[in-house]
């Protein structure tokens, strides 16, 4: 092959996986370890993470020392979440759907208070309009999508009606939750993920259980590799 025609050969693109973030902390936002390991992974695996959020007000602000709500405080999920994206970040709104290769939801409250009501209304809860949007958009699409935490119960949300098999680690009543949603809950190991190859869902339990990080960044890390062996590995 000549070097003309080699460098006339179209240079592969890297894949590209959008991160949904809720905030900053896992008692009001985005779990940090949670959404350091899947960026983590994702780099491991050559693939650049797009890191978005809301572009509205956390459902409530917890003071992390105290664990308790501080009354009057309001933070907005988009400037919270930019402190783990180091500023990178775009609203969810603003997104080009077709830009991107899968989707990946790290957990914290934030995915079940800020994302949607999981948390207070359970088997009744909505998910905000423009998460839904995004998820149907990006599930419609058959491009694969992965969960952390609690954040498949924003699947179960939004996607329940399709029976999808996921995983929040063995805590029974938010499997029942996730069941009478319509989704199809498995037990899961932290160190393990659950995969759904007919739906393209890949959902690990991280934080649902009292875990070392190390253990929290391993099932992420099979997560990860789960929704790049769906692209076919990394362009």
């Amino acid at each position: 092959m000549t070097a003309a025609l080699i460098h006339s050969l179209p240079v592969p693109m890297k894949r590209r996986v959008g991160v949904v973030l809720s905030g900053c902390g896992f008692l009001d936002g985005s779990e940090i370890h949670e959404a350091v390991s899947t960026m983590l992974h994702l780099d491991r695996c050559g693939v650049e993470s797009v890191c978005m959020a809301p572009a509205g007000d956390q459902r409530d602000v917890v003071d992390h020392a105290t664990r308790q709500v501080v009354a009057n405080a309001t933070r907005a999920m988009l400037a919270e979440a930019a402190r783990i994206a180091r500023g990178r970040i775009q609203t969810i709104r603003s997104v080009d759907v077709a830009s991107l290769d899968a989707l990946v939801l790290p957990g914290g409250f934030g995915a079940a208070k800020n994302l949607c009501d999981f948390a207070l209304a359970g088997p009744a809860a909505k998910a905000l309009p423009e998460v839904a949007d995004l998820l149907r958009a990006v599930h419609g699409q058959r491009k694969p999508i992965g969960a952390i935490c609690i954040a498949p119960a924003l699947l179960a949300v939004v996607l329940g009606q399709e029976r999808p098999r996921l995983t929040i680690g063995d805590d029974a009543g938010t499997a029942a939750a996730l069941t009478a949603l319509g989704a199809e809950h498995v037990p899961c190991a932290v160190t393990d993920c659950v995969v759904d190859h007919e739906r393209r869902i890949v959902t690990t339990p991280a934080y649902m259980y009292e875990a070392r990080p190390y253990e929290v960044f391993v099932g992420i890390g099979k997560l990860v590799d789960a929704v790049v062996a769906m692209l076919g590995g990394v362009k």
